[in-house]
């Protein structure tokens, strides 16, 4: 398997405290990675379900709305 570039970078202590009890990983590290990786398949999934985000969208008129009443 090839090696996987990799980046360091600083966490709130608590928030990575936090993701590791949700995640029930004991490893700050492995914790933060496995919510990352869910994070990024859940968009995946999400843009199989619905189409990419830039495609469908309509186009709106700009002007403003007169208001009603």
């Amino acid at each position: 398997m090839a090696e996987r570039a990799r980046i360091s970078i600083g966490l709130d202590a608590e928030l990575v405290v936090e993701v590791m009890v949700l995640s029930g990983i004991g490893s700050p590290q492995d914790a933060v990675e496995a919510v990352v990786r869910d994070y990024v398949a859940r968009g995946h999934r999400t843009e199989a379900r619905t189409g990419r985000a830039d495609q469908g969208l309509r186009e709106t008129d700009a002007r403003p709305q007169e208001p009603q009443g």
